[in-house]
């Protein structure tokens, strides 16, 4: 590994605190003009734009509410189409919708929270282990250096700088527990993420409904179907790619057979909950029914 090399992947990583950084002294003053020169070279700059435009957490959040979206709703609509009633549909979807969308939304807030207190406290709990024991701090420095091969020597003077160094405590958390500071405003991003995602998602099964007349829930039922299909296919296709990529032909078999999964485990959900509500229903049936002849007797 280059020194060039060595210096872009501590750059990577942004301090705890908001203190001016210290420079690392990896050798002597012609190798960092040298690794400077190599870096212009190579058209990397250090004013260079991050390629990373939307924040990873962000997207699985909104894959979370989606997924929920997407599936549960869905499974509703279709359950309650059963009765026949679109008013019913209508009312008790957005009900869910409502309920669903705030409860999700909590939960990503207050899973947010405890991620911020628990960075928290592993940060209190390293700061607290450099002051009480620095020579297993220098271990841990050495131990995060060792999987580069990196030679002895500039293992030495890295691990003797950053043991004396204010960011030693931003140097173990990204690169020993490999944990990033998370922003102030994260729990609260975190719950609008996964609540807008699983309105939107579970609101796409209800469109139909509102176009139908007050006894038409089982056509609107047939378009919901077909809207759905095509939705969990994009979905699973799109989330899958996100992942794994957009170009070439595995890549495509995999987006394709994470779309059918979707459109699979879409389908199931909605088909067990329009079985166990017309299962219900005979059931109601039947009852009145014995209820009717006790009383004809």
């Amino acid at each position: 590994m280059s020194l060039s090399s060595l210096k872009g992947l501590l750059s990577n990583y942004s301090p705890v605190s908001t203190e001016k950084d210290d420079e690392i002294p990896l050798q002597n003053e012609s190798d960092l003009e040298s690794a400077n020169r190599s870096d212009a070279g190579n058209g990397n700059s250090q004013g260079r734009k991050s390629s990373k435009v939307i924040d990873g957490r962000v997207v699985s959040d909104a894959i979370i509410g989606l997924s929920d979206g997407l599936t549960v709703p869905f499974a509703l609509t279709a359950g309650l189409s059963a009765l026949g009633s679109t008013r019913v549909v209508v009312f008790g979807g957005l009900a869910e919708l409502i309920a669903g969308a705030i409860s999700m939304g909590l939960g990503g807030y207050l899973g947010a929270k405890s991620e911020v207190e628990s960075y928290r406290a592993t940060l209190k709990e390293t700061q607290n282990e450099i002051f009480s024991d620095p020579a297993a701090a220098s271990s841990i420095i050495s131990d995060v250096f060792a999987q580069y091969e990196l030679p002895p020597q500039l293992v030495s003077n890295l691990t003797n700088h950053l043991a004396t160094s204010p960011k030693l405590p931003s140097f173990i958390m990204n690169f020993h527990h490999t944990l990033q500071e998370p922003s102030g405003a994260r729990a609260f991003v975190c719950a609008l993420t996964i609540a807008l995602g699983y309105f939107i998602g579970g609101f796409i099964p209800l469109v139909p409904y509102f176009f139908v007349g007050p006894h038409g829930a089982f056509i609107a039922l047939r378009w919901s179907i077909a809207i759905m299909v095509v939705a969990l296919f994009v979905f699973g296709y799109g989330k899958t790619c996100f992942v794994n990529g957009w170009k070439g032909s595995r890549n495509v078999r995999r987006g394709f057979t994470g779309g059918m999964q979707m459109v699979l485990v879409g389908g199931i959900a909605a088909g067990s909950a329009m079985g166990l509500v017309k299962g219900f229903q005979m059931l109601a049936d039947s009852g009145s029914a014995e209820e009717q002849k006790a009383e004809n007797i």
